[in-house]
């Protein structure tokens, strides 16, 4: 991890003025402040995997406040996970507190004001923080802000996963390699969105519905299977499943979205993740396009162009340069 700021590194007393300002002039800009300045420590550490950004902040109590002027000022539509590995947070958006423990997840978003309470009961805390475009959560947004501010549970399941995956990833940092990096973001995005999909279909299940998540889910994870296969379609889809399209489309209004544009847009993301991989700068763009299920390369660069904004040759450029 590249280490960002340290009070050790700046004349006593002014920790909190330098931290701030880094803060404050951020693509995703926010404040803090503290009841002592003169005696605030804090050391933070960065680590960008790909689209993904982690950061191990240790601090002595503070608070962390982006208002509704600092979100219009900028706002990179980013959702971030949380998590307190030593000593305690709360964190206050649309509404609700969360008070995390150690192991504790929740999730803010930059599009809204929030406020984050570090170290509330005094002492020291260090924090484990994942910044996410949203838009490559691929879960509805109205959705997603049922759960901002809410304590989710990183001790079991998919949450212990992702918990795990952050701690591992700030320890041993000094291990990956350049090539490492992209891989473990896409790793940390599945795992995000695993727990986020955990918790959503918590809260909407009821015992009528079991059979048509389990489906669901089922067919998620063959289309994730089979994205290489040209030949995936919702016809193919719904074979394999002995069930009818009409059916199958019906199960994925649940998703916000159609089942030729999830598959694509899957498609699409293991082809950039593999765009950004340095392992594989020499293949060229059209075997990847082809690797990932896409027949025809213009359809792939018009598709991909429309989802992040360039074309995919300029995306592979702009990814070495990083």
């Amino acid at each position: 991890m590249h280490l960002v700021f340290s009070s050790d590194e700046v004349p006593p007393g002014e920790g909190l003025a330098v931290l701030d300002e880094l803060y404050a002039t951020s693509e995703h800009p926010m404040r803090l402040r503290a009841k002592d300045p003169e005696r605030f420590r804090a050391t933070a550490r960065t680590l960008d995997l790909a689209a993904v950004n982690v950061v191990e902040l240790a601090c002595s109590p503070s608070e962390v406040v982006r208002t509704p002027k600092l979100v219009r000022q900028a706002d990179p539509e980013l959702c971030s996970v949380i998590m307190p590995v030593r000593g305690r947070v709360a964190l206050d958006q649309a509404g609700r507190e969360a008070v995390l423990g150690t192991d504790d997840l929740a999730l803010y978003d930059s599009s809204r004001p929030f406020h984050l309470r570090l170290a509330p009961g005094g002492g020291a805390t260090t924090l484990v923080r994942a910044h996410v475009p949203r838009t490559l959560l691929d879960l509805p947004a109205a959705r997603v802000e049922r759960l901002l501010a809410t304590t989710l549970d990183g001790r079991a399941g998919v949450g212990a996963l992702l918990a795990q995956f952050l701690t591992g990833t700030v320890t041993g940092s000094s291990a990956y390699r350049p090539a490492d990096l992209p891989r473990l973001g896409t790793v940390a995005l599945d795992l995000l969105r695993a727990v986020l999909a955990h918790h959503l279909d918590a809260e909407s299940s009821v015992p009528d519905d079991s059979h048509r998540r389990t489906l669901l889910l089922r067919i998620e994870a063959f289309v994730q299977r089979n994205l290489h296969e040209r030949q995936l379609s919702p016809a193919a889809v719904a074979a394999a499943h002995h069930i009818s399209v009409s059916y199958l489309h019906r199960l994925f209004e649940a998703r916000d979205t159609t089942v030729a544009a999830w598959i694509r847009l899957q498609r699409l993301q293991r082809a950039r993740r593999d765009l950004a991989d340095p392992a594989l700068g020499a293949v060229p763009v059209h075997h990847i396009a082809a690797r990932w299920g896409f027949n025809d390369h213009s359809t792939f660069t018009r598709a991909f162009r429309g989802v992040y904004g360039v074309p995919p040759r300029e995306f592979r450029r702009s990814s070495a340069l990083r």
